[in-house]
């Protein structure tokens, strides 16, 4: 793979935070969940200011893969990457995952859900008329980057299983 900067958005989940890792593993390019820059062990956040130099400290590094939506540094991490990586996968796909970890621990997150929070499962149920509809404009407008849309896991496999 001859890109550095990588981005993998989509729905809560979607998968892209375990292809996120596939992807780090088989090229060696330093992964940084966005989870884990904002959330604190206690459940609590950090704050906007530190949120913010973090992201940047890392985008002003050589290569990297940011894994996560935060919509509010989404064009700030497109206009900075190489590629993007879309997750636009089936709603009922999103819950699903979304369900199925919890009480697992993962290596994005500095906790484990043990139940799935209502208003995150309201946002997941959202995303494809709240939140997807805002990324393609994003992405129309910067679209002179490469971008690979994903829809289903298994073609996020196959990808993968092609490097």
């Amino acid at each position: 793979m001859n890109v550095c900067r990588i981005i993998v958005i989509g729905c809560p989940g979607s998968g892209k935070s375990t292809f996120a890792r596939r992807l780090a593993v088989l090229t060696g390019i330093p992964l940084y969940p966005l989870d884990l820059i904002y959330h604190r062990p206690d459940r609590t956040t950090v704050p906007r200011e530190v949120f913010d130099g973090r992201l940047e400290a890392i985008m002003c590094t050589e290569s990297w893969i940011i894994d996560g939506n935060y919509q509010r540094t989404l064009e700030n991490r497109i206009e900075h990457c190489d590629k993007v990586f879309l997750f636009d996968l089936p709603t009922e796909v999103c819950l699903a995952g979304a369900k199925a970890r919890i009480g697992v621990p993962r290596p994005d997150m500095p906790w484990y859900e043990d139940e799935l929070d209502p208003g995150f499962e309201g946002f997941i149920k959202e995303f494809r008329d709240s939140r997807l509809p805002q990324i393609y404009k994003l992405l129309e407008k910067h679209s002179g980057k490469d971008v690979t849309v994903f829809r289903s896991r298994e073609e996020a496999d196959g990808y993968l299983f092609g490097l």
